[in-house]
């Protein structure tokens, strides 16, 4: 099934490792194979890996883009996911960690990346980070 990414003018992804900047109009992409795709808005920089749901987001985002070489970076990801879940008690959070396990378990690491978002999220809400859109509070209040 093709995969439709509407753009907006200068938009960056990143498609099969290599990064794609659109041009100063709105475009349109269609995939038409199986192909690793990030758009800007999901790319982690390293320098954004500031709380323990951003350092499992981090290894499963290399896992993706660089899937290939995943197992350089599934020893960090079971470390990060363990301890963030040894001092979780909500029970719908738990969930979510071993949704991301079976996710990157089956290979799945684009699945496994947007239920990390869910991991980012709450704890953003439980530390007060008031983060609107995108990945990092830096990004939103820069």
């Amino acid at each position: 099934m093709p995969l439709k990414l509407s753009l907006k003018p200068g938009e960056r992804f990143v498609l099969n490792g290599a990064v794609v900047q659109n041009g100063d109009r709105r475009g349109v992409l269609v995939l038409q194979n199986k192909a690793s795709v990030l758009r800007e808005k999901d790319i982690m920089q390293a320098e954004d890996v500031t709380s323990p749901s951003r350092h499992i987001y981090f290894p499963v985002m290399m896992m993706y883009l660089d899937e290939a070489q995943a197992h350089r970076y599934y020893d960090e990801f079971a470390l990060r996911l363990s301890e963030f879940m040894s001092v979780i008690r909500n029970a719908d959070v738990l969930g979510e960690c071993v949704t991301i396990s079976r996710h990157v378990m089956a290979r799945e690491y684009y699945r496994a990346l947007m239920a990390c978002r869910k991991l980012i999220d709450y704890e953003d809400e439980r530390i007060g980070l008031n983060v609107v859109s995108g990945l990092s509070a830096s990004r939103a209040a820069g």
